[in-house]
């Protein structure tokens, strides 16, 4: 299975739009990969939390519709980062009127939509994120041809029960886009290769490039096979990391040294 992971940079004076077009014309590009991951909030840059409210769309919005177009394209799945969606309530949903989301957008290579995950953890403590947007509450995977992909974003990867969730929902392998910051890069490092280990699962990270609200950006997106094997890295600057990987890695991993069968907390009711 090939995937490529485009780190894409946020540059604060390319206007949306002109990002929106870029970002479809990089994915187009990769046509003949299986599975394509854009990173988290490109479109505003994750920490430009000033910019959230103005650059909310609804779900089916110009980014839906530009990237719905760009995986038809390119007959790709694709996983487009993520967007500040504002939310309209309706009858199936339980969001309020205008709240916003971190909400992620997963297309088939038809271009319908297969999945929308809204970040549960938001980063930020008591400003940025934690404040302007609301909580997702729903695991989410996507069942493609050859794995299943279990949908975490930026700072759920600090969130080890999540991804242990994930796994028991049937994931194989764990997408994470994010705006991850270049002063904790040795941490997205760490995190990626422990969520692999401890899930035995693939883990494909992708980051941005360049500056958000004056954040400098880690970059170096990474994939990570079940033993912690870091297959590919990429460097600080905007790329496109392409790697092949086998998906069935995860499964043979999970029998040859089946660790996952020895979970002991969790899987009992708590003492009376």
């Amino acid at each position: 299975m090939r995937a490529s992971l485009i780190q894409i940079s946020v540059d604060e004076d390319e206007t949306v739009d002109a990002r929106r077009r870029r970002a479809a014309g990089l994915v187009r590009a990769q046509a003949g990969a299986d599975l394509v991951v854009l990173p988290e909030l490109w479109t505003t840059g994750a920490f430009a939390f000033e910019a959230f409210a103005g650059a909310a769309e609804p779900l089916h919005g110009p980014t839906y519709e530009a990237m719905a177009q760009a995986a038809s394209d390119a007959g790709v799945w694709l996983h487009a980062g993520s967007i500040p969606e504002r939310a309209a309530a309706d009858g199936g949903s339980a969001a309020a009127d205008g709240a916003l989301y971190n909400t992620s957008l997963v297309f088939s290579p038809s271009g319908d939509l297969a999945a929308a995950y809204r970040k549960i953890h938001r980063f930020g403590f008591d400003r940025g994120e934690a404040v302007l947007m609301g909580a997702g509450s729903e695991l989410v995977t996507v069942r493609l041809p050859e794995t299943t992909l279990g949908l975490a974003t930026c700072y759920d990867l600090r969130f080890p029960e999540l991804f242990r969730a994930l796994v028991d929902a049937g994931a194989q392998t764990l997408v994470v886009p994010a705006g991850w910051p270049e002063r904790r890069r040795e941490h997205w490092t760490l995190l990626a290769r422990a969520r692999a280990v401890e899930d035995q699962a693939i883990v494909l990270a992708c980051g941005t490039a360049g500056t958000h609200a004056g954040v400098p950006q880690a970059g170096h997106s990474i994939v990570v096979d079940p033993w912690g094997e870091v297959l590919a890295e990429a460097g600080p600057g905007e790329e496109v990391l392409t790697v092949d990987f086998d998906p069935a890695r995860a499964e043979t991993v999970r029998e040859q040294f089946p660790a996952l069968k020895d979970r002991v907390l969790g899987l009992r009711p708590p003492l009376s």
